[in-house]
């Protein structure tokens, strides 16, 4: 009975030690914090599905004693993606009908967290698009403008001649993509289509 509470104190003191730990940890909108069957939604949170999701900029409060979850915002000028930003950031997954992007930078300046944009079809060009595959490729660079946050999510367009891709690489060998009259791979020959912005090849980062 004894090596059985033993086992269960140092079980609970290694759960009490991963909250603590996660307590003061910066956060972005839309970041998990928990779930509401272990603490109540505090300041600067809200609840989706069962979960609690930080709804601000800052670091993670947890109170331990009235079982709350908080968090306290940063100050308001840091570099955070808003309505109207112009956004790089690389392409993690393609639908038939939307992509998602792991944003970097805003403007000139890098994240200092992880915030996720979506381009829906509607919105990656004026002219008619069949699949975003046409469009965009997991890794590829690309400049966007963000649209809306609405649902704490970073919805982005790359209508504009000065966005889309910025780098491309070939899904048949990796070998990044130049252009020409089209977008040809530099080792293997590969062709591929690609929305790019009018100084595709030309961004620093």
């Amino acid at each position: 009975m004894t090596f059985l509470k033993d086992r269960s104190l140092k079980k609970l003191d290694g759960l009490l030690m991963s909250r603590v730990k996660s307590s003061g940890q910066f956060v972005v909108p839309g970041q998990k914090l928990g779930v509401i069957e272990e603490f109540m939604p505090d300041s600067g949170t809200y609840v989706k599905d069962g979960y609690i999701y930080s709804s601000s900029v800052g670091y993670v409060l947890i109170d331990f004693v009235n079982k709350k979850v908080s968090v306290y915002p940063v100050a308001r000028n840091i570099n955070v993606p808003r309505i109207g930003s112009i956004i790089i950031g690389w392409v993690t997954g393609v639908q038939n009908s939307s992509a998602t992007v792991q944003i970097i930078k805003v403007g000139r300046k890098f994240l200092p967290g992880h915030f996720t944009g979506i381009i829906h079809i509607s919105d990656v060009s004026h002219r008619y698009l069949d699949n975003m595959y046409d469009a965009f490729r997991i890794g590829d660079l690309i400049r966007a403008k963000v649209i809306s946050d609405k649902n704490k999510t970073f919805h982005l367009t790359t209508k504009d001649e000065n966005l889309g891709v910025l780098y491309a690489f070939c899904s048949q060998c990796g070998g990044i993509l130049i252009k020409r009259r089209s977008l040809r791979c530099t080792v293997c020959g590969n062709i591929e289509k690609r929305k790019i912005a009018s100084d595709y090849g030309k961004e620093a980062l």
